[in-house]
Formats: structure tokens, sequence, C-alpha cells
């Protein structure tokens, strides 16, 4: 098979949209018949939450058991205590399907963070980062809150400020040290969607609104159930509190204010059923915008079928 058939074969598959619509599943499946067909397939996580090692029930993390054989990678490669960054995943996610492309087999990069499945697909440069004007900005973030920092923002960089809320401390923080950092505007210093790395296939999976809904209450039920609150009392120990991007995740930070005393569970259970509905509309908004996604219905039939008829 000649090197331009090669590269025809095992070009990426992104299977991507919003939360609760069954990527992980179609993942799977795909594999299996990819298997059958040859080459094969290996699964490149792009969920940016299930990077963290014990973040599991509450990520609806697939375990190693569950997994049907298909190699996963970018999976519990953090400490909860550890901040993601995109850029380093960028880098170890653009390795692994390099090295899954040189193995003959294609890779499948699955999730729902939009920045991160782009990080992959597109050649995208993303600001650095300085750890000690980081460290400055998040112990001013500590000291005079959030909408101190927020007005200081819009003194520096007015758009940037009316593109992010005053209440969301990280996002602050982080164009604050942008702009310290290029002495450009937050926004121009944002990614834009860039020319493709590879000649990949972008599936979008969706559901109707009110089923999707059912299934998100239906979810958190679940992990309630599978053990949640457990697992996020395990992770505080191990300083789930002090870490600048896991504290943050659905279902995660109510089940911490539960465990602070400062909600009960009915109250968890319903502001993550929120949470999670906003970020569905999140992940609409980022994913719809991308002209290259092919939608499927998450309830359609043989939707592995139809993926490869997008592939063929």
């Amino acid at each position: 098979m000649g090197a331009g058939n090669l590269d025809r074969v095992t070009r990426p598959i992104a299977l991507l949209g919003p939360t609760a619509t069954g990527k992980s599943d179609l993942a799977l499946d795909l594999a299996e018949e990819l298997a059958r067909r040859a080459p094969g397939a290996e699964v490149v996580n792009a969920d940016a939450m299930q990077l963290y090692r014990g973040m599991d029930v509450g990520t609806a993390k697939l375990p190693p058991e569950h997994r049907r054989g298909v190699p996963h990678h970018l999976l519990d490669v953090l400490e909860v205590t550890d901040t993601a960054t995109v850029a380093a995943y960028q880098r170890d996610a653009r390795a692994a399907v390099d090295a899954i492309r040189e193995r003959g087999r294609v890779p499948l990069v699955v999730g729902g963070s939009g920045l991160y499945v782009q990080a992959v697909l597109d050649d995208l440069d993303f600001p650095g980062t300085d750890p000690a004007l980081r460290a400055r900005l998040d112990a001013e973030l500590t000291e005079v809150g959030a909408p101190a920092m927020h007005a200081r923002l819009a003194a520096r960089d007015p758009d940037a400020a009316q593109t992010i809320l005053a209440s969301n401390g990280r996002r602050i923080v982080r164009a604050l040290e942008v702009v310290e950092l290029t002495g450009r505007p937050f926004a121009a210093s944002l990614p834009r969607p860039g020319t493709p790395r590879h000649d990949a296939v972008l599936v979008g999976l969706d559901r109707d609104t009110t089923r999707l809904d059912e299934r998100i209450a239906q979810r958190v039920d679940g992990m309630l159930a599978g053990g949640l609150v457990e697992e996020v009392r395990r992770l505080a120990g191990r300083g789930l509190r002090e870490g600048v991007t896991a504290s943050r995740a659905v279902g995660y930070r109510e089940v911490l204010d539960h465990l602070d005393g400062a909600i009960d569970l009915d109250e968890a259970r319903r502001r993550t059923v929120v949470a999670t509905r906003r970020l569905v509309r999140r992940q609409r908004s980022w994913f719809r915008r991308d002209a290259r996604v092919h939608w499927l219905d998450a309830d359609a039939p043989d939707l592995v079928r139809a993926v490869l008829a997008l592939v063929d």
C-alpha cells in the first residue's frame, strides 16, 4: 500500500459533541468494526477532566475492563492538584495521534472539550504561561476577589472584560496573564481555527434537547448512586480543593460544597444537573460553528455505518 493510501486509511476520526450523547460507546463500536476490517483503531481522550487520575465516576470515564481491549490514550495522566493546560495536552495528544498512525491504525479523538479537539486537529499556537506571574495573580485573586480582578481587566482590556463573567476568576487571571505576557489584548491571543494538520473526519453526536435533558438527569442520578460522593471525599483528601482545574469540574464542585456543609445532597444534585445543561449549551455553541463537523442523531440506528460512510 502506498504512503498516500496509508495516510487515507489511517486518517483520524473525531467523535465530538455535547456530554451524555454516547461518544465513548460509539468509539468502542467503531473501533471493533475497524478491527474487523483492518487496520484497527485506538482512542485519544479529548475530555479535559478525564485527564485526572481518580476522577472516574463524575466524568463517566470508562473503566479499563469496559474498554473492550481498545487502547486508550491521555486518560489518568494528571493528579487533581495539577493544572491542565491545552498546550501540554496538545503536545501529548498530537504525539499519540502520530504514533497511532505510524502503527497503521486509526486515531479516534473522542471528547467534548472543544478547544482540546481543535488543538489536536488544527495548527494552533497557544500563548505561553509564566508560573511566577500566574502565582502572583492567583494570590491577588484570593486576596481581593474576582470582581476586583475583573475591574482591573476592564481597565487593561475592555473587550476581554465584556466576554468574561466577573465571577470567573480562573479565566480573568488567564486573561490578565496573557495581556501582561504578550502586551496584546487577550482576544488577539486566542487561537482561531487554523490549517488542519490531518485529513480528519469530524463527526458530531447530538440529541433532541428534551431527550438529552432527561439523559443528563439520569446520568447524574447514576453517578450519585455509583459513588460520586465517596469519590469526591477521597479526592478531597488528595488535594482536590486546591486543584485549580479539577476542583471546578461539574459535579465535583457541587459535591465539595455538600461535603463542606454549604448545601444538602439534593441541592448538589440539582446544581449538577443545571450546570451540566449549561455545559451542553456551551459545547453546542463551540462545535456548531465548525462547518467541517458532520452531525448525526445519537438516537439513530447503526451509527457505526453512518460514520464509516463519511470516512469511505
